[in-house]
């Protein structure tokens, strides 16, 4: 069958040659949106105690980190990373660039999800402790971000179906290993498929924030049961 016969042709042309490449570019798409939030997450923990540590300009330096990256639109920041840096002799290549974005953005959110978290604890835990004697790092092992991680399971869930969406900036410049909105691009160059090709990228997105979405309740549900 030929592209363009009928609506459902072309869903059938789409995946009958072009079925693995949207398989293989979604499994890209999903490496660089985990890499990225694992590190963004990693990054905010860190962030997190900076900002709430006794050292003042600590505090104020990640609260400037965070207002910065979390205002700046994703692929604003890219098209710096990728064009801007190489113009003072830093050249990173595309794909960790992509990476390297999705981290400072996702862990500039996750920093400020993790506060919200903080705030709902009982200040009386923190006075208790270090009433017997407990260090600030040992606070925050062991009463402050056990409780605040509980309390962001939500917001994170979001924040890592966000990441996974945002791996789409990917296609402003092809890729070695194409990305899903970039094979979409790809295939709309060469047989002007137009919106099924788009349709089919979105099933993926779609399907995988709703998967996320149902461990995040688990893991929700769980979290309660820890406190």
């Amino acid at each position: 069958m030929q592209p363009g016969q009928s609506g459902w042709g072309d869903f059938t042309y789409l995946i009958g040659h072009f079925g693995l490449k949207y398989l293989s570019s979604y499994g890209v798409a999903l490496q660089i949106g985990v890499i990225s939030f694992i590190g963004g997450f990693a990054l905010a923990i860190v962030l997190t105690v900076l900002r709430i540590s006794p050292i003042a300009p600590l505090r104020s330096a990640v609260s400037f980190y965070v207002e910065i990256f979390r205002n700046v639109p994703v692929l604003c920041l890219l098209i710096f990373i990728v064009f801007a840096l190489p113009e003072v002799g830093i050249v990173i290549d595309y794909k960790p660039s992509v990476i390297v974005t999705l981290i400072l953005v996702s862990s500039s959110f996750g920093c400020d999800n993790l506060r919200t978290g903080i705030n709902t604890i009982d200040p009386g835990q923190i006075e208790a402790a270090r009433s017997v004697g407990l260090s600030f790092f040992d606070i925050v092992r062991s009463i402050v971000l056990p409780q605040a991680l509980r309390s962001v399971v939500q917001p994170m869930v979001t924040l890592f179906i966000s990441v996974i969406i945002s791996s789409s900036v990917g296609a402003l410049v092809p890729l070695a290993h194409v990305e899903l909105t970039g094979l979409v691009n790809q295939i709309n160059t060469k047989e002007a498929l137009g919106i099924p090709t788009f349709i089919v990228a979105a099933a993926f997105y779609v399907v995988t924030g709703l998967v996320i979405a149902a461990i995040g309740r688990l893991v929700e549900k769980k979290a309660v049961l820890w406190r």
